[in-house]
């Protein structure tokens, strides 16, 4: 399959499926209203030991998980709770999970230093190593851009791309050594990673793979994730620092705020369909909701302690997460289509 016959199998994927990838589909009234106070929390039991980490959504409406301490990729039903295990490997430790536009969930997958693609219909798992240059990457988080190429992030100083029409990967070293984390596409096509190690956000250039980077103005924030809103503005979690912050490329112009609390620890960051901003405080056990509008923080306290949500997404009127350390997801209802 060529990477036209690629793309266009899955256009609906494309259009419709990437909510937690930038795409900004119309969204009725919320039924619950303007107030986020009103917004229900949900948590949904995973499986003992896993280590639930970083969430996807297929096609279907099922919610997948990265057991990092089990070695799985767990479907979730929720509507009944129901859990599917899929091994991905004898020494695997998967990261982050994205559907892909082949409607197949695609995985960064650091025990076996490779990408996995898992078939949901199927449960069929393969790899796509990394170079052998590039052992023991510590492979991060990954996304797809408008042309579908996968691209990724590993901690111990690389990224990199596949075309999954021709399972060709390319992999180049981060240009400050490690710390490459979490990784965005804007709607104008750019992709952007966020470095932990290095305290910076940088560009990379889709023709020849080199990296601009762009240092926000507090030293050693810490940037970790990073999420594109509608128009390509970029939102950063500053683990370090306790903030959170704004980059307009357009500008190149930088807002930033601290979370409430006496030592936050922003781990995460997701941009909802309404822009606004959705964020995890290691130091408060909390998801943390931010309006860029009127500059307002929500709090929703996880019901467990060392809930360490390490990774958010969502897609229409529902933000989700991970609760690494109490084998937990957590969804939060902030809006419901009123048709």
């Amino acid at each position: 399959m060529n990477r036209r016959e690629f793309l266009g199998a899955s256009a609906l994927t494309l259009s419709g499926a990437y909510v937690g990838l930038n795409s900004r589909p119309a969204f009725a009234e919320t039924a619950i209203g303007n107030n986020i106070e009103n917004a229900k929390v949900t948590y949904f039991e995973a499986r003992p030991g896993a280590g639930s980490r970083d969430i996807g959504f297929d096609a279907d409406g099922m919610v997948w998980y990265c057991g990092q301490k089990d070695g799985t990729l767990t479907r979730l039903n929720p509507e009944n709770g129901d859990l599917h295990p899929v091994s991905l490997g004898k020494k695997a430790a998967p990261h982050g999970v994205v559907l892909g536009p082949d409607n197949a969930m695609w995985i960064t997958e650091g025990g076996q230093n490779a990408i996995a693609r898992l078939d949901p219909k199927t449960d069929a798992v393969s790899l796509i190593p990394l170079p052998a240059e590039f052992a023991d990457a510590n492979l991060n988080t990954g996304v797809f851009d408008q042309d579908g190429i996968y691209w990724f992030t590993g901690q111990n100083g690389v990224y990199g791309r596949v075309d999954p029409a021709t399972q060709e990967i390319n992999v180049w070293p981060s240009p400050q050594g490690p710390g490459p984390y979490g990784i965005t596409v804007t709607p104008q096509g750019e992709v952007w990673y966020a470095s932990l190690a290095g305290s910076h956000i940088a560009n990379i250039d889709k023709s020849n793979g080199r990296a601009r980077i762009v240092t926000p103005p507090t030293e050693e924030q810490g940037a970790r994730r990073i999420w594109s809103n509608s128009t390509g503005k970029l939102w950063v979690s500053e683990w370090l620092s306790g903030q959170v912050s704004e980059y307009d490329p357009q500008s190149d112009s930088w807002r930033s705020w601290r979370l409430p609390g006496k030592d936050p620890l922003p781990y995460s960051v997701y941009v909802d369909e309404n822009d606004k901003v959705w964020l995890t405080d290691f130091g408060a056990d909390a998801i943390v909701f931010f309006d860029p509008d009127t500059e307002k923080f929500t709090s929703f306290p996880s019901t467990k302690s060392d809930a360490d949500v390490r990774q958010m997404a969502g897609r229409l009127g529902e933000a989700w997460g991970g609760e690494s350390g109490t084998n937990r997801l957590v969804r939060v209802q902030f809006a419901k289509p009123t048709a």
